[in-house]
């Protein structure tokens, strides 16, 4: 694992490589098209009023400036050394700039990590020689970095500078990537929408620093309001959560897009909760329960930015939706819908206000469709959106429209565009119809007022679904705040001193201290005394073949239910037997567990994983036969209260079955709650229970009872 680099006392490291007074640009080639070119060619552009030296075995000056042969020939403590040499003199020349007090290098070169294992030895040694010198190393194999605010272009990419970034004082984006390439997207996509941009970097092979440095400097940056990421690994898990909460408390936004849905979810350690809990879901489930906002699409990425970069701090409520088209209120309660977005009811003074205006065949709703009423009076256009606006209940705004006609587009200019920029919640504007034509006289007043300006209605309501979900969690760790002290959990090394996976009725044993349900029954070593036990439980019964090595137990034969009478446990019995000694010839079974019968309810799985970067996560959702065909379940941070996780449950596809169909009474959600927040705690409690299986926890109208449980411990 690679270790951590920064910590807050090496903060002035990583500002002298974002902020250099000087900066060295090592194998300068006087081709401009050469990436020792380039960065000169940057920094002469910005407008650089450090020092900048150059060093050149070959040229005594570039472009009339002076170069020096060698690293060794340099002034002493400059901040940044560019190096542009190839992989093969780079660890010499940072070895060099560190006898030279040099603070930080960006190595553009390739041939590391990503090369194979000869490359990460390399990469090994160059971190190893960087962090011997102190020099906050940023690469190799990256494009560098852009103080845009500054006007340090330090990249081989030829880079302009933004007029709206460059010496700004008004909060701006900051952006790391560990692609240059994606980095690159995110600014062009910030500079289209006219957003002040602080900093823009590559990380590349992170040999020193990662997205983890970055992400802490830009959270102690006054110019810096929301922190764009683009990650394809996070490769210091913990540390980044434990950024997250610092983001959230200083009120700055982290948004992130991650590869690794379609990856092939991780090999399952022995139950369904290991198959469910890849690394991606993983990743979004923690990270967005630290209120960091996960970005499904690169699109919903820079569509959600302009909104917290206006509203940092929204509000949980959902959103009021404004139109003139009734066909575009159906879309957006469907929209709605599938986004999981609660379109709250208008206030009845918001109604009051509506109705004074409007016709009297407009419905005062949300969404509102206010009708052609505005045809006459364009006026109107503004004074609904403000009225809508200032609604209580409603904790953002989206209003669509047609561009229309130059007219109308211009009347939409004066009146409409005011009001939404003038909302004191995040706020969009969606101009209808795809690349139909927009006159300036509508563009340029949008991007004047910074509105958040969009052609889809689709995307304004996606990117406002990530802002309330991201204002959701705010307030779920506000209400949670420091996790809860654990109640008294029964110990799982004194349980199960030798780890692995536990037998059945040795784990439900365990869970019952830990305050969980289970079926009345007990461990059978011979036919006569699963008789004896069966009539104390009363009839029918189950069997279950118990053994650690036999953790699917269905899988072997060793599973029979609905036994109705002594005859039926006696022949399956004997049918288990041998069932089981075919499937796993040699098997020692320890007994058989004889349990009473349980009654049908609603089959769920709670269960949870220990990842060995991110720690804990658990899962609920539908269980039993279903699982693996629907995978509907969510994922949940250990120290989730029972309140989220009735939050969660709503969130399921299968949520209606929680409330009873077709006649069949509602399950008490309550109970599944607390099973989940228990298995969270059993979790935080003990680090070496590596998984907790629940499938199925049958739900009923009063309480929940766990038929079948697998636990896995660190031998």
């Amino acid at each position: 694992m690679q270790p951590d680099f920064m910590t807050d006392a090496d903060a002035p490291a990583l500002a002298r490589l974002l902020e250099p007074a000087s900066i060295a640009i090592v194998g300068i080639s006087p081709d401009p098209r050469s990436l020792g070119g380039t960065v000169l060619g940057n920094l002469e552009r910005f407008g650089y009023r450090g020092d900048i030296y150059l060093v050149s075995r070959s040229n005594a000056e570039v472009r009339g400036r002076r170069c020096v042969a060698s690293v060794d020939a340099l002034p002493p403590g400059i901040d940044v050394a560019v190096l542009t040499v190839p992989e093969a003199a780079v660890l010499d020349t940072v070895t060099a700039l560190g006898a030279r007090g040099t603070g930080a290098a960006v190595v553009f070169a390739s041939g590391y990590a990503e090369a194979g294992p000869d490359g990460q030895a390399r990469q090994d040694a160059l971190a190893a020689a960087a962090r011997r010198a102190g020099i906050a190393l940023a690469g190799p194999n990256c494009m560098g970095f852009t103080n845009f605010r500054a006007g340090i272009p330090l990249t081989f990419e030829s880079v302009e500078p933004h007029a709206a970034s460059l010496g700004s004082t008004a909060p701006g984006v900051s952006i790391v990537a560990q692609s240059g390439a994606m980095a690159n997207n995110i600014r062009e996509a910030m500079i289209g929408r006219g957003l002040p941009i602080v900093h823009s970097a590559s990380t590349g092979n992170e040999a020193v620093l990662g997205l983890e440095d970055y992400i802490e400097y830009f959270i102690a940056d006054r110019h810096t309001r929301v922190i764009a990421v683009y990650a394809e690994q996070i490769r210091r898990p913990l540390r980044f959560l434990e950024l997250a909460g610092r983001a959230r408390a200083a009120g700055k936004p982290i948004v992130v897009a991650m590869i690794g849905r379609s990856a092939r979810a991780r090999e399952a350690a022995q139950s369904h909760t290991g198959a469910l809990t890849g690394d991606y879901a993983t990743a979004a489930a923690l990270l967005g329960a630290e209120a960091v906002v996960v970005a499904p699409t690169m699109d919903e990425l820079f569509d959600v930015i302009p909104l917290l970069l206006r509203h940092p701090q929204p509000s949980p409520a959902g959103p009021a939706f404004v139109t003139g088209s009734g066909a575009m209120k159906n879309v957006a309660l469907d929209l709605a819908q599938d986004l999981g977005l609660e379109l709250p009811t208008l206030a009845p003074a918001t109604v009051a206000a509506l109705k004074a205006v409007l016709p009297d065949y407009a419905v005062a709703e949300n969404p509102l469709d206010y009708t052609t009423a505005s045809m006459r009076d364009p006026s109107l256009l503004g004074t609904v959106v403000d009225i809508v606006a200032a609604d209580p209940n409603c904790g953002s705004l989206v209003v669509a429209q047609m561009g229309g006609s130059e007219l109308g587009q211009r009347d939409k200019a004066r009146y409409m565009v005011p009001a939404v920029a003038h909302a004191e919640k995040p706020a969009a504007l969606a101009i209808m119809g795809d690349d139909g034509p927009l006159y300036p006289v509508l563009t340029d007043a949008a991007r004047a007022s910074g509105v958040p300006f969009f052609r889809s209605p689709d995307r304004a309501m996606r990117a406002m679904a990530l802002v309330n979900r991201y204002a959701r969690a705010l307030q779920q760790r506000r209400a949670v705040g420091s996790p809860a002290t654990l109640p008294p959990m029964p110990a799982a090394r004194a349980a199960f001193p030798e780890g692995g996976v536990i037998a059945e009725y040795r784990g439900k044993a365990w869970l019952v201290q830990a305050g969980l349900a289970t079926p009345a029954g007990a461990l059978a070593r011979d036919c006569d005394e699963a008789l004896r036990i069966a009539r104390g439980l009363g009839w029918p019964v189950v069997l279950k073949a118990q053994a650690a090595a036999l953790p699917h137990k269905s899988d072997a034969g060793g599973v029979a239910v609905n036994l109705a009478d002594e005859a039926a446990l006696r022949e399956a019995w004997a049918r288990m037997h041998e069932d089981v000694a075919r499937a796993r010839p040699g098997l020692v079974l320890d007994g058989i567990l004889v349990e009473k019968m349980g009654e049908r309810g609603l089959e769920l799985v709670v269960g949870a994983r220990r990842d060995a970067q991110w720690g804990p996560v658990v899962v609920v959702g539908l269980g039993g036969i279903w699982i693996e065909a629907l995978h509907d379940v969510r994922l949940l941070p250990a120290d989730t209260d029972e309140a989220q996780v009735v939050r969660e449950l709503a969130q399921l596809k299968a949520a209606a079955l929680l409330a009873g169909v077709r006649g069949a009474p509602p399950v008490d959600v309550a109970s599944v709650a607390r099973t989940v927040v228990t298995v969270g705690a059993l979790m935080r409690a003990m680090p070496e229970i590596r998984e907790i299986d629940i499938n199925p926890l049958v739900a009923y109208p009063q309480g929940a009872l766990a038929l079948d449980a697998l636990i896995v411990c660190d031998a």
